[in-house]
């Protein structure tokens, strides 16, 4: 090989040396901007605890990457929102459970200045099948207002449960052979989920005339009722999203507790519910989704979901209520009224007895 050829040669080994060496420090700029506080290129990680209520809208890729063009990049575990206090906060940016009852728990637990943050919120309602709704509004426990929806006349109901009705006792339920046994709605569990916590506040309000249960004496007064609203259902999930998903598919109890949320997520994305009426309680309670902030960052976060957008408009789209911003909701629910009440018109909001009396009232479904 002659000296041209050989210095073009080692020419052409250098420029590769050289362009391998340019990636390699471009590489290890990029990991070191993500671990350096230089915000223009990097992601801020955040852990936090949620409701399984709320996994699927923070496994979305679209919100993953609306989080991640606003500079967050969130790694979510589910809990029961009334366990989570049982856990070690110390490795969490933020909580956000289903309620404000077990969120005021945690904010006690938290020295991050300001209260928590309400960023949407969804009713609770019952799904039952359709020949279960009819046989409900023919024997005075519900009324219909079409063949996807209508409410679900509390007092009545919970004086059918504490005569511990059977379905073979209403009329019209022999056409129907799916309905047998105890009349009853599938919750889950008071003790550890959001959901089955919110059940017992309406249902002691109901039961005790109108009145919050404050003290021992409230709780007294509805624990018989209450024992057997629960105690019928045996074993219960601690997710509301297991029972949902067998009502779903046909399986499990004709009458299901569920957020309003889930049936509106699967109606905007287009998914087929199959038979189902959707109940609104004539007194119920609202889950209001309540994130704590544990650290500044989780402060941060937690507004974002807030004031973001893109992030309200993809929390719509999985059939939560923001705060503060019905048309929003409204809008995007225009094409479902058949089954979403959107003014949740007649409908009672129940006030929620304090997370104390109200882990005491769970407590005393057990026996």
């Amino acid at each position: 090989m002659g000296f041209r050829e050989h210095a073009a040669c080692v020419r052409r080994i250098v420029g590769i040396v050289l362009a391998v060496l340019l990636i390699g420090g471009v590489a290890v700029a990029v990991v070191a901007g993500r671990d350096s506080k230089d915000t223009s290129t990097a992601t801020k990680t955040v852990r936090g605890v949620i409701g399984s209520e709320k996994a699927e809208f923070f496994a979305d890729p679209d919100v993953v990457k609306a989080l991640a063009a606003k500079g967050f990049t969130v790694k979510a575990e589910t809990s029961g929102s009334w366990a989570m206090d049982q856990l070690p906060l110390k490795d969490y940016d933020f909580a956000f459970p289903g309620s404000k009852a077990p969120a005021d728990e945690l904010q006690r637990k938290s020295s991050v200045k300001g209260g928590p943050i309400r960023p949407f919120y969804s009713p609770l309602v019952v799904v039952a099948h359709r020949g279960a709704a009819q046989v409900l509004a023919d024997n005075g426990l519900a009324t219909l207002s079409g063949k996807s929806s209508g409410k679900l006349l509390m007092a009545p109901y919970l004086k059918a449960a504490k005569a511990d009705r059977t379905w073979q006792q209403l009329n019209g339920a022999g056409k129907h052979a799916e309905l047998t046994g105890t009349v009853f709605i599938t919750s889950t569990d008071p003790v550890a989920s959001n959901s089955g916590a919110l059940y017992l506040a309406a249902a002691s309000y109901v039961a005790d005339g109108g009145r919050v249960a404050a003290d021992e004496a409230a709780i007294d007064r509805t624990a018989p009722l209450l024992k057997k609203l629960i105690q019928v259902q045996g074993a219960q999930q601690t997710s509301s999203d297991a029972p949902f998903r067998d009502f779903i598919s046909g399986v499990g109890n004709p009458l299901v507790l569920v957020y309003e949320s889930q049936v509106a997520s699967l109606l905007l994305q287009k998914q087929d519910l199959g038979d189902p009426v959707v109940l609104y309680p004539d007194t119920t309670v609202s889950s209001d989704h309540t994130l704590v902030p544990l650290t500044d960052s989780g402060r941060q976060f937690g507004e974002l979901l807030s004031t973001d957008p893109r992030l309200r408009e993809l929390a719509v789209r999985h059939g939560f209520r923001p705060q503060g911003a019905a048309a929003e909701f409204t809008a995007a629910t225009a094409g479902h009224t058949d089954y979403i009440d959107q003014q949740l018109t007649g409908i009672r909001q129940a006030p929620v007895p304090t997370a104390t009396v109200l882990r005491a009232m769970a407590r005393r479904t057990r026996g």
